[in-house]
C-alpha cells in the first residue's frame, strides 16, 4: 500500500476550500481511496463552510471566496 499527498476541493456557497489529504493506493479494486480521518476532515470543512465559520475552516484548509465575473 502506498500513500500519496493530494488536494481535494470542497465547494459550499461562495467559498471553496483546498483540503490536504493522503490517497491510499493498494493497487486493487477501488484504489486510490481516502482514510477515514481524511474523509471526516472533508466533511468537517464542508460543515464549517455551511455555517460560515471561516476561522475553523481556515485552520483545516485554505479557503477562497469565489467572486462571479460579469460578462
Amino acid at each position: 500500500m502506498t500513500k500519496r499527498p493530494s488536494v481535494k476541493l470542497v465547494h459550499e456557497g461562495e467559498y471553496v476550500a483546498e483540503v490536504a489529504v493522503e490517497l491510499l493506493d493498494t493497487g486493487e479494486g477501488w484504489s486510490p481511496y481516502l482514510c477515514l480521518e481524511d474523509a471526516g476532515k472533508l466533511d468537517e470543512v464542508r460543515e464549517t463552510l455551511r455555517r460560515n465559520d471561516l476561522q475553523t475552516a481556515g485552520r483545516l484548509s485554505r479557503v477562497y471566496r469565489l467572486i462571479p465575473l460579469t460578462a
